[in-house]
Parts: structure tokens; C-alpha cells; sequence
């Protein structure tokens, strides 16, 4: 293929920006609540942050291979129908456009009513979430010029309001007595069921490192961008993450934050009064608005590829006049729709977390298949230390995925469900001869 040609219209700074919206949202500004329900360890609740991002950047390494040796749109449903088989394939599809992708959309989308909520009591969550959701899929579906504006210039705002809210926390009066030295009893709880359990929120924050993977066919210089853009996006988002739950238990009461999920707005009060609370609630408002629109850009990219492979799914990948796979944004609205009306916040962010560790999961080990069976081909880039790297990724997503099941046996079960069923229904379409 040829870098830059005319239909690869995303630049490394929207590359960046995509995966940098898309994992600093959700997740980051919920989880420790629900961390801290069994975990009070300052050193294990920050480690949980590092290993996280350790885990999500020997991801990234292992995607980059894969995405610079076979760049074609489509993420995990391309890398796995080839490497492995269209069923797992098609798995991973249907995980994409539900759980994958769709479902964090939501998710962020249902924080923003939260958070906007808590600003203006009058406001109904739910409804807030509808038309932010329905609101960002128009602005993709109209212009893909305007749309990469609104995700490099979100994101912009995003990370300058991040680095803001750091430096007033840090610099907090009134902190909180806490040490972040290790003590004997942080091993322990380093190798516990519920620092793994705990993992997979922290995993669920960092979704989103494999963004590029799924635009790869649109971007420019995919042999040098892929690599570049999701290990720099990755490693900056670990920083600020270490940084920005530092400043959450420097600033804020443990026992206030314990069970909640509006710990951005707690942090916020805390730091800057009442008003100012008030004021931080619409700027992570703002934020997590660029984490809808990078979800909403992405998912159905996903749905026109498959599209293009399987002939009853061959109007998804229908594009207009402005080169905008236009009927996959449609499903994709429908989905959100439903997902709002249908979904309770903590279950579907543990279906999630689950379900994409087993998809990663999977593509990671088609690296060694790749390796294995074609030795040959070209690979513009090729991850560090293999296969040390890839195999970190791999031991470290069982063990959480072990405790998982173990501890959240219910969501576990759903989450794998999922890819499951869609594996079957693969097989039962494609004898009766419905798949292309």
C-alpha cells in the first residue's frame, strides 16, 4: 500500500488523539471508588494503575506489529478472522460493535448526565446521555473534516483540563495524610482476588490504547503511524492516570470516595469549594464528551468492514458522497439507544472489561500464529523483546481473567457468553450457506 493516499485523511495528531479520548474517560473517573471497597493500601491502589498501564502498553507493542504487517481496517474482527479463523473473527465483531465499543459510548455518555446532573439538578441523566449520543453520531455522520476537528480539539481541551485539576490537587492545602511507601502486607495484596478483580476496571480504563487498529486503513503512513501513535498515546495516558488517582487520595477523604462513582466531582469540591465543584462537574462534562465522540467515530468503521466480507451484512459498508460509512452509524445509533434505555452502569462496565481482555487476549496470541505460520512477510515494525513482551501481556490477562471468574462469576460468564454465541451463530449461518 502506499501511505498517503487520498482516502487516509488521519493524521498521527488525530491518531493520537483518538486513543488518548478513548481511554481517558469512564473509567478513570469511577473506578477507585469500587477499588476502594477492598483495597485501602495507598502503594497497591496507585501500583494498580502502573501494572494496568504495563499491561496496556505490551498490548500496544503487540499491536503494533500486527497492525503495520496487515493494515486494513476492522481491529480485532480483521487481525483474528485472518490469523486464526472468521468465526473467532466473527466473535470479535460482534464484541466491537456491542461491548466494544458501543457500550463504552454509553457509558461515558451516562457519566456526562451524571456529572451534568450534579450541576444542574433538574436534568435527567438518561436523557442527557440520549442527546449527547445522538447529537456526536450527527456530527460524524455529516463531515469527516468537522468530525477530526471536534476529536483533535476536544481531546486538546481534555488533556489541558486534566493537567489543570493535577496541579491545583497537588498543590492542595489540606491534604491528606497518606504514604505511598510500600509496606510488608502490599505483596499480598498485589497478588490477591481483588487486586485482579480490580484490574479489570483499571483494563477498562486503559480501553482504548488499541483504537488506531480499527482506522488503520484511513490513516497516514500506517507503517510508521500505527506504532508511534499507540505506544506514545498509550505511555502519556499512564503518566496522567498515576498522576490524576495520586491527586484523587491526596486531596480527598478515602471514606468519602468508598462505593462512588462521581469521584471527579468529589475531588472537585474538595479542592476548589462547592462552586468550584460545580465548575469541575462541567469540565469533566467536557471531557468525557471527547471520550463519546472518539467511540462513536471508531465503532462503525468496524461494521463497514465486516460489511465488506460477509454479503448479508453488505449494506453496512454502504459509504456516501463524503466517504462516511453512513448505515453503520445508523445501527450504531439504534444499539446506543438501547443500551441506555436497558443497562444498569457497574454491570456493563464489568461485562465490557471481561469481554475485551478475552478479545485482546486472543489477538495477542495470533501474534505467534502470525510468526509461526508466515515468517516471511513483512513487518515494518516488529515488538521489542519479543516474545518476552507479548507474553507478559498474556500471563498477566489470565491471572486477572482467573479472579474474574472467581469473584464476578455472573458478569464473567455474560462477557464470555457473548463471544461464545457468536462463534455458534457463525457456524450455524455459514452451513446454511448465509456467510460470503
Amino acid at each position: 500500500f502506499v501511505g498517503n493516499l487520498p482516502d487516509r485523511h488521519i493524521s498521527f495528531l488525530t491518531g493520537a488523539s483518538l486513543i488518548i479520548a478513548s481511554m481517558i474517560g469512564t473509567g478513570v473517573f469511577t473506578s477507585l471508588g469500587f477499588q476502594l471497597l477492598d483495597i485501602k493500601s495507598i502503594f497497591s491502589l496507585l501500583m494498580l494503575w502502573v501494572v494496568g498501564g504495563l499491561i496496556a502498553l505490551a498490548g500496544a507493542l503487540t499491536y503494533a506489529e500486527l497492525g503495520t504487517t496487515f493494515p486494513r481496517s476492522g481491529g480485532e474482527y480483521h487481525l483474528l478472522s485472518r490469523l486464526m479463523h472468521p468465526s473467532i473473527g466473527f466473535a470479535a465483531r460482534i464484541v466491537s460493535s456491542t461491548v466494544g465499543f458501543t457500550a463504552p459510548a454509553v457509558l461515558a455518555a451516562m457519566a456526562l448526565g451524571s456529572y451534568l446532573s450534579l450541576v444542574f439538578t433538574t436534568l435527567n441523566p438518561n436523557s442527557v446521555a440520549c442527546i449527547v449520543i445522538i447529537l456526536t453520531h450527527l456530527l460524524h455522520m455529516s463531515s469527516v473534516k468537522w468530525g477530526t476537528i471536534f476529536q483533535d480539539s476536544s481531546t486538546l481541551i481534555k488533556v489541558g483540563l486534566i493537567i489543570v485539576f493535577i496541579i491545583f490537587g497537588i498543590s492542595f492545602s489540606e491534604p491528606q495524610a497518606l504514604s505511598i511507601m510500600p509496606v510488608k502486607t502490599d505483596f499480598d495484596i498485589m497478588m490477591s482476588s481483588s487486586f485482579a478483580v480490580s484490574l479489570v476496571w483499571v483494563s477498562y480504563a486503559y480501553t482504548g490504547w488499541n483504537s488506531t487498529i480499527y482506522v488503520c486503513g484511513e490513516l497516514m503512513n500506517p507503517k510508521i503511524n500505527i506504532s508511534k501513535v499507540m505506544i506514545y498515546s498509550t505511555a502519556f495516558v499512564m503518566v496522567l492516570y498515576v498522576l490524576l488517582n495520586f491527586t484523587f487520595l491526596f486531596s480527598t477523604p478515602i471514606e468519602s470516595m468508598v462505593g462512588q462513582i462521581d469521584i471527579g466531582y468529589l475531588a472537585g469540591v474538595q479542592i476548589f469549594g462547592k462552586l468550584g465543584g460545580k465548575i469541575m462537574g462541567l469540565g469533566i462534562s467536557v471531557l468525557l464528551l471527547s471520550t463519546v465522540s472518539s467511540y462513536i467515530y471508531i465503532g462503525p468503521r468496524i461494521m463497514q468492514t465486516m460489511g465488506e466480507d460477509h454479503w448479508f451484512l453488505k449494506k453496512l459498508k454502504y459509504k456516501n458522497s463524503n466517504d462516511i460509512p453512513i448505515n453503520a452509524f445508523f445501527v450504531q445509533l439504534i444499539l446506543s439507544i438501547l443500551f441506555i434505555a436497558t443497562s444498569s452502569f457497574e454491570q456493563v462496565l464489568m461485562y465490557a472489561g471481561v469481554t475485551l481482555i478475552i478479545t485482546t487476549t486472543l489477538t495477542v496470541i495470533s501474534l505467534f500464529l502470525s510468526r509461526y505460520n508466515e515468517p516471511d512477510i513483512e513487518r515494518p515494525y516488529k515488538v521489542i523483546f519479543y516474545p518476552f513482551v507479548p507474553i507478559l501481556y498474556l500471563i498477566t490477562n489470565i491471572w486477572i481473567l482467573y479472579f474474574s471468574f472467581k469473584e464476578s462469576t455472573m458478569e464473567s460468564m455474560v462477557g464470555s457468553s457473548i463471544i461464545i454465541i457468536s462463534m455458534i451463530s457463525f457456524w450455524i449461518l455459514n452451513r446454511k450457506g448465509n456467510l460470503a
